[in-house]
């Protein structure tokens, strides 16, 4: 009778053993389903991966998670180059909290949000890489390990552990979303663009228009709103100058300083066709108020402007060209008569090596001047350095950028000069304009 109860209860020991093991095995291949989306935003330097929204698979309660709950580990990758691995390493996470599908901020959710280190110098925040002289959008692989466990419930049982995540389901860009994307083609050249529309209201509208640098041609549009920061352009902040604005940014298969004889040479390959987009966006959009069409860009867009204000004079209501390209000797003493005609406000910086001001804006501005154009503006400014307070060099002072990214301070609209005793912002003069 004792075998028989011993060998009874050795049999109930071994099923409940052999049961628990077969739990087990089937909890974990029971992982709770779990993702990730990134959240691009574009600042000063250009785009960064700011944020992850991590699905955890279950609820769980505010401020059960904290900046060490999970690491964050990225690969970039760029498929253009013969070794596509351009590094790997590990985010910081400065934050994190439980949220919503959105990234929303919550008591209870099945989300959990990690804000990443940014900086000028983080590159691994970089969804962008620059090669061959374009910027194109890369591979970034995220893998997010959990090394804390999360509890489910305040003083109960139960907690999620050992969660490895790396299933990517998609990515929001912030403020380039909002924007559309279209193409046009006229004498077999075809430009690519992004658009964006203020709401509709009983008011004519401006357009702005913004004529991307030479690293942001290509066939994907979306480059030059995020290469630096263009994508600003349909901000509230930019918006508000103008009661709200429509925001058309063209973009070259090239570089719009591809010109019939050679680069930089006072003509560009693209300009009918630009003139064709611009004329065409108008008339399809009636709230447009032609008095109101105002065009700048950067380096090669800066040099593209200076053209269209030469070529199409009086058509813009302003210019604001920003380190442009167009050396002063390829301008004629007509050719300032016509871009007098035009509201123009010049941005540039002294120490920009790679179009100096001497050659190009600071000479056409004294010659617009000397022929007594009205309404002409120069802001020329030391060096590009963090105005935002945020970045700083060792010794403490103000982040030092490349002295060619003077677009910078149009885009955070730090430009501004003394207009009858009175100190005048960029955009405020801008609006302002009307022909």
């Amino acid at each position: 009778m004792i075998k028989i109860l011993r060998f009874f209860m050795l049999t109930i020991i071994t099923t409940v053993l052999a049961f628990s093991l077969c739990m087990g095995t089937y909890a974990k291949e029971r992982t709770p389903n779990t993702s990730y989306r990134s959240v691009t935003e574009i600042h000063d330097w250009g785009a960064a991966i700011t944020k992850l929204i991590v699905e955890v698979g279950k609820p769980i309660p505010q401020n059960s998670v904290t900046t060490d709950t999970f690491t964050v580990h990225v690969t970039r990758s760029d498929e253009r180059l013969t070794s596509p691995l351009l590094e790997e390493g590990y985010r910081e996470v400065t934050k994190a909290y439980v949220s919503d599908k959105n990234g929303k901020p919550v008591k209870r959710g099945k989300y959990v949000v990690l804000e990443m280190k940014i900086d000028p110098e983080v590159s691994l925040g970089s969804p962008l890489n620059y090669t061959a002289g374009f910027n194109r959008w890369i591979e970034s692989d995220y893998t997010i390990t959990q090394v804390k466990d999360i509890r489910v419930n305040p003083g109960k049982s139960g907690t999620i552990s050992g969660l490895v995540i790396d299933d990517f389901k998609g990515e929001s860009r912030v403020l380039v979303d909002d924007f559309s994307s279209g193409k046009a083609t006229y004498n077999d050249i075809t430009l690519t663009y992004t658009d964006y529309a203020p709401a509709k209201d009983r008011n004519k509208n401006p357009l702005i228009i913004w004529l991307h640098g030479g690293g942001e041609g290509g066939t994907d549009p979306t480059i030059p709103l995020s290469a630096n920061k263009a994508a600003d352009f349909a901000s509230d902040r930019i918006q508000s100058y103008f009661d709200g604005a429509y925001v058309l940014v063209p973009q070259t298969p090239t570089r719009w300083m591809d010109g019939f004889t050679g680069g930089s040479d006072g003509t560009s390959i693209y300009q009918e066709s630009l003139m064709s987009l611009i004329s065409d966006y108008v008339d399809e959009n009636p709230d447009i108020d032609p008095s109101r069409i105002y065009i700048g860009g950067a380096s090669n867009g800066g040099y593209m402007t200076m053209l269209m204000v030469r070529d199409y004079p009086g058509y813009f209501a302003a210019a604001f060209p920003v380190a442009e390209g167009l050396a002063d000797r390829l301008i004629t003493d007509e050719d300032i008569l016509n871009m007098a005609q035009t509201p123009i406000w010049f941005v540039h910086a002294k120490n920009d090596t790679t179009l100096r001001p001497e050659n190009n804006t600071i000479p056409t501005y004294n010659r617009l001047i000397e022929a007594g154009a009205p309404n002409v503006h120069l802001s020329l400014f030391d060096d590009v350095h963090d105005t935002s307070g945020l970045y700083k060099n060792l010794d403490g002072t103000p982040y030092q950028y490349d002295g060619h990214w003077s677009w910078i301070y149009v885009y955070n609209n730090d430009v501004e000069t003394s207009i009858n005793g009175q100190t005048i912002t960029l955009m405020e003069w801008m609006a302002d304009q009307k022909k």
